[in-house]
């Protein structure tokens, strides 16, 4: 089967590059060919990125892109993905072009014949898919040595099996990965398993196709929680729960002609343990993180954050939380977008010299194996005080290990 797609799709895939010297110039994207289905059911979509300004311009391609393919009765979820053989970071000369390709995945198994494919995060417009399959012979007639075999008719797009709540449902197209998620476990303290769940939801805003990962711009609500289990106590209780509740503002990223993504995070946090009495903690901050993205060469690259933060509001509970926290971080990443990756997080009070130093090593477990899950061999460090808000004036150490979700 072969499927044809306008040129006019992902337009906004790319945003603008901004040069050094120059003002924003738009890196223009085409699509050159679309539609040859691999052995994998894939479609493939091959693209062109046109860059008509004098200077260099650097653009970030995300993992995958979310989309929607319609016919006139239901909707589908599908993704375009990046092939691993483009770069996320792809420089286009002054002048000339890169090429890039995106698979199509998800409801494809069908005809495409008439259904419309779009790209809300990234762009208003709709495009038409066509299919080109030869028409079935009449009775009595032989089907030429080109007719496709039985297998490979395509049949009339299937609906939305019931329990797909993603169809026709605009709230998810908003959620996404926020913190880390992950499990790990570490023996010999009073809070060997640590767990975390994260999302976050665009309120107001649009997707930046230029930001790292799956960055989107605009304003946003996130969670975070955060379970300390005592598994080697009686009755295993889960010594203290953290949660994080957030509201905050994403800006755009623009990219240097040199590869590098600049953004900006600010926000306002409050964190609890939803304890009572002596047990009870709880603050309220309010913080502004720059970050860079820089990337090493071939897939490798180095995010850092520096953050400030304030405390704002009643900090009865824990009064003296300032001394062990302090009102400065920095997160460091490094690492492949799809390899191993190294994550680390201070927090320090130069008045009192103390704080907290954190670092998760992380690993995709199908490059070990290929048939293991999708999921990260994820290991995790502390030192420092107040790994969580209940011993927020306690020094420890932790070693725990485990698998992760998201990284």
């Amino acid at each position: 089967m072969n499927a044809v797609i306008s040129l006019a799709l992902l337009t906004g895939l790319a945003a603008r590059s901004v040069s050094a010297a120059t003002a924003a110039e738009p890196v223009e994207i085409v699509i050159v060919d679309a539609g040859r289905r691999e052995a994998d059911g894939s479609v493939v979509v091959d693209l062109r990125l046109l860059n008509d300004g004098a200077n260099p311009a650097t653009i970030h391609l995300t993992d995958r892109v979310a989309a929607r393919l319609s016919d006139r009765v239901t909707e589908h979820s599908v993704w375009l993905e990046r092939d691993a053989a483009t770069p996320a970071n792809t420089t286009v000369p002054g002048g000339g072009f890169a090429r890039a390709r995106y698979r199509l995945r998800g409801a494809i198994t069908s005809s495409l014949d008439g259904s419309t494919l779009s790209v809300p995060a990234l762009t208003v417009q709709q495009v038409v898919l066509a299919d080109r399959t030869p028409p079935l012979p009449s009775a009595g007639e032989t089907a030429p040595e080109s007719m496709p075999a039985e297998r490979d008719i395509p049949r009339p797009l299937a609906a939305s099996a019931p329990a797909d709540r993603s169809a026709g449902n605009p709230f998810l197209r908003n959620l996404g990965a926020y913190q880390p998620i992950y499990a790990v476990y570490g023996p010999g303290t009073n809070s060997e398993a640590r767990l975390q769940i994260s999302f976050k939801y665009r309120l107001l805003g649009v997707t930046s196709a230029s930001s790292p990962g799956d960055a989107q711009e605009g304003l946003h609500f996130g969670y975070t929680q955060r379970m300390f289990w005592d598994l080697g106590a009686e009755s295993s209780p889960f010594r203290n729960i953290d949660f994080q509740p957030e509201l905050f503002y994403l800006t755009p990223s623009a990219t240097l002609a040199n590869g590098t993504s600049l953004s900006l995070q600010a926000g306002i946090a409050h964190e609890s343990n939803g304890r009572d009495g002596e047990a009870s903690r709880s603050l309220n901050a309010i913080y502004v993180a720059p970050a860079a993205a820089i990337p090493l060469g071939g897939a490798y690259r180095l995010v850092v954050a520096p953050r400030l933060s304030a405390f704002v509001g009643d900090l009865s509970d824990n009064p003296d939380i300032r001394r062990y926290r302090g009102n400065t971080g920095l997160s460091v990443e490094i690492g492949e977008d799809d390899g191993l990756r190294l994550s680390t997080s201070t927090r320090f009070n130069f008045g009192s010299g103390k704080g907290a130093l954190s670092a998760d090593l992380s690993y995709p477990l199908p490059r070990i194996y290929e048939g293991l899950p999708a999921v990260y061999l994820f290991g995790q460090s502390f030192i420092g005080y107040g790994e969580n808000l209940l011993d927020y004036n306690r020094r420890m150490t932790r070693f725990r290990i485990g698998v992760a979700l998201v990284r």
